[in-house]
């Protein structure tokens, strides 16, 4: 059997700010750099045996964090990477909200339907992000997996695991840091915990981030 840790990355300062970050390859902010280190230290007990991520520096920097405690490499994939936003990357939620009033207003009530100027859909990052997860499972038949990558991606991977259409993307939340656990039986995955952020109760004000 598989166990499946689906990671989202640490706080970066554009979390804090409300600025959608895409594929911008922004790094984490200094309490992103703690609570990277107290999901270390919370997963050193899950013998880890192999960590996926995002090429973002972001989701490398959380990856690394867990891989020192077991020696690892972390494994970069392209197809873990942020959704592209496209015109939006850089921008303030406000400055968003007030020049693309209607795309953002789809992106908030039907998120599946939201066609980003320059960017990707839900649609797209998904189709990547499923490839991206059947080759970590082709590549690892039991054990215990992590996979960091960004909130997009983590509730697109969360809705298809649990057999959703990405229509419900805004009823999952997923923190900085967040651990999400799945096992694979071979036949479905079962979700066995969410969002777990309880190693970080000694940061304050966790952020979720943008919405």
């Amino acid at each position: 059997m598989l166990e499946l840790l689906i990671i989202r990355h640490g706080e970066t300062e554009w979390n804090t700010a409300d600025i959608f970050r895409g594929r911008i390859s922004i790094g984490l902010s200094e309490k992103g750099l703690t609570q990277v280190e107290l999901l270390s230290q919370y997963l050193s007990s899950k013998k880890i045996q192999a960590i996926y991520c995002s090429p973002l520096q972001r989701a490398k920097q959380t990856a690394e964090a867990i891989a020192r405690t077991y020696y690892l490499n972390i494994q970069p994939l392209p197809e873990l990477t942020d959704l592209d936003f496209g015109e939006w990357e850089g921008k303030s939620q406000q400055e968003v909200s007030l020049k693309y009033k209607d795309i953002y207003t789809q992106w908030l009530d039907r998120p599946d339907l939201a066609v980003i100027p320059g960017g990707e859909t839900l649609t797209d990052a998904r189709k990547r992000s499923i490839n991206a997860l059947d080759w970590v499972i082709s590549q690892n038949t039991g054990g215990v997996v992590a996979i960091v990558t960004h909130r997009v991606v983590t509730k697109i991977l969360i809705c298809a695991m649990l057999g959703l259409d990405d229509s419900h993307f805004w009823n999952i939340e997923h923190s900085t840091c967040g651990v999400t656990t799945f096992v694979n039986n071979g036949k479905c995955f079962i979700m066995m915990h969410h969002n777990d952020v309880s190693f970080l109760k000694k940061v304050s004000d966790e952020t979720t981030g943008l919405k």
